[in-house]
């Protein structure tokens, strides 16, 4: 045998893969805060004498800006590059969940935990997993966004038992020191191995045709114009309200309801926080399966009906939990825990495609806008759900209201048409 007939080298991984990797990093460590409010509330209404609804309201204010900032970055990640971005909003969680350690009064903590931390989370929420989707992967988009969506999850499985010992231990300060020191060191990573399109490093997009004709980069549009002009093409057509106000729902069913109040409301029945901060990281644990398992779906069987069927479930669930809570982890909680960890953001990678699929080129920017009111209504409902609970002595109507809502949004999915007229 010669040298020109050796056997042929090792096919080598795509590069997609590695910024698929270091992007699920970023996320995860930017999820560090988003597990912290839960776990913050009781400690800060102890120590400041703060209201829940005064608490809520920061939590509230955070949710808002995680979610309305996303269609700007999506836009500006077309502009100025995911790495540059990325990296920005990295350093400005740390400095918003650093600063906070400082904070005297109410109002330092609507602009540290609220704005800072608002604005950096947003600028790399689940929009930043769909841009890198979009412009790395041709095959297994479904899949990959899952997996990234997943990244989330991972990060408050990894952060919020920790954070709950840190905050009944040496305190909540050194809880949002811990979240500081994350976000800080992601950033090197996201600075040297992140790359914005394939053509950066000589290839093409995962399952991509290499004769195909390449996307123009949108980097002489400006972001803010752009962003809010697919807003009003999108908001003449019906899927788009359909999508939104489903997501809403889904966010005041998760982030707003669940992970801001799941733990002061278990406390309220006699159960240790760092037990509850448990079951929560035990969502995280289902989430990943759940959510992975969802966007190989996504691949496989209409998005829309996906929803309807993951909406619909988490609706009856809900409207069950106020009989689970007791001073015990009972068998019946931790069903309830498994069902609703593999539900959790089971909706993203269905929701991700939707836009992809109606709205094309505009898709990531679309999705941005989706969560922003993904985030509207989680802000609603922690607000909601604070001053349920400051007036009437318990969160059970925060429950069963959330429950019925989530029945609501799987009939809005089922409606959704596969075109942006219908």
């Amino acid at each position: 045998m010669t040298a020109s007939t050796t056997a042929p080298a090792r096919r080598r991984l795509h590069r997609a893969w590695f910024v698929a990797a270091v992007a699920f990093v970023a996320i995860l460590g930017a999820a560090g805060f988003r597990a912290t409010p839960g776990v913050l509330i009781t400690p800060l209404r102890e120590e400041f004498g703060w209201s829940a609804g005064t608490i809520s309201l920061a939590v509230s204010i955070n949710l808002v800006l995680y979610g309305l900032t996303a269609p700007f970055a999506a836009a500006l990640m077309d502009r100025f590059g995911m790495r540059r971005v990325v990296a920005i909003a990295l350093l400005l969680i740390a400095a918003g969940s650093g600063l906070t350690v400082l904070m005297t009064a109410s109002w330092q903590l609507l602009l540290f935990w609220g704005v800072l931390v608002g604005l950096g989370t947003g600028s790399m929420a689940l929009v930043f997993a769909a841009t890198v989707v979009d412009r790395w992967f041709v095959r297994h988009r479904g899949l990959v966004t899952g997996v990234l969506t997943a990244a989330g999850a991972t990060g408050q499985l990894v952060f919020l038992p920790v954070l709950a010992q840190l905050a009944v231990g040496p305190g909540w300060r050194f809880a949002s020191l811990t979240v500081a020191a994350a976000a800080l060191a992601v950033v090197p990573f996201v600075w040297w191995l992140l790359r914005d399109r394939p053509e950066d490093v000589g290839t093409t997009a995962l399952g991509a045709d290499p004769d195909a004709p390449r996307p123009a980069p949108q980097g002489k549009v400006n972001a803010a114009v752009r962003a809010v002009s697919v807003l009003a093409a999108a908001a003449r057509t019906r899927p788009f309200w359909l999508l939104a106000g489903g997501f809403a729902i889904c966010g005041a069913s998760t982030n707003g309801l669940v992970g801001t109040h799941f733990i002061p409301a278990a406390h309220d029945h006699g159960m240790a926080e760092p037990v509850a901060a448990g079951l929560l990281a035990v969502i995280g644990i289902f989430d990943i399966a759940g959510t992975i398992a969802s966007g190989w779906l996504s691949d496989k069987i209409d998005p829309k009906v996906l929803l309807g069927v993951y909406y619909g479930l988490r609706g009856l669930s809900l409207m069950v939990l106020p009989s689970l809570f007791a001073a015990t982890t009972e068998p019946s909680m931790l069903i309830f825990i498994v069902f609703y960890g593999l539900d959790w953001v089971a909706t993203v990678p269905p929701t991700v495609a939707l836009c992809r699929r109606i709205y094309g080129a505009d898709g990531a920017v679309v999705f941005g806008w989706v969560f922003g009111s993904h985030q509207v209504g989680a802000a609603i409902a922690a607000v909601g759900a604070g001053l349920t609970r400051d007036h009437l002595g318990a969160y059970d109507l925060a429950w069963y209201g959330a429950g019925a809502l989530c029945l609501l949004a799987a009939g809005m999915s089922l409606a959704i048409g596969h075109a942006r007229g219908r």
